[in-house]
């Protein structure tokens, strides 16, 4: 895409990769906050297994809540990502175009509390 391309995706392609930009990082900051494990598991110390992050605590798992939410986020975000990719105006863009128009619409359509090149800041729990 060159800058004379500015503005040429569709209104509703922007906002549904926007939403998509949105959902991604409800997603990473939600997997973030939970426990490592989706079962309730044993932790182990450091030295007992291969760990880069020293003594790893139990896990009590995920509740019924929390495993709803997440298929809910995944799902979403499914659905968002056949909506950006299928959008007829892909049609328009010629073959060899289309990974670079994919890149810039990425690009344009970043929310304004998420910093271009980095994915959304993840609180710590």
């Amino acid at each position: 895409m060159t800058d004379s391309d500015a503005g040429s995706f569709p209104d509703d392609l922007l906002k549904l990769q926007e939403r998509l930009h949105r959902a991604y990082a409800e997603h990473r900051t939600l997997l973030a906050a939970l426990p490592w494990s989706v079962e309730p598991m044993k932790g182990w110390a450091r030295g007992e297994r291969y760990s880069h992050r020293g003594d790893v605590p139990n896990s009590p798992g995920w509740s019924a809540e929390e495993k709803e939410t997440v298929d809910r986020i995944q799902s979403e975000i499914g659905e968002l990502a056949v909506a950006v990719g299928g959008h007829p105006y892909w049609a328009t863009v010629p073959v060899e175009k289309r990974v670079a128009a994919r890149m810039d619409l990425k690009k344009r359509s970043r929310p304004a509390d998420e910093p271009a090149g980095e994915p959304a800041a993840v609180e710590a729990a």
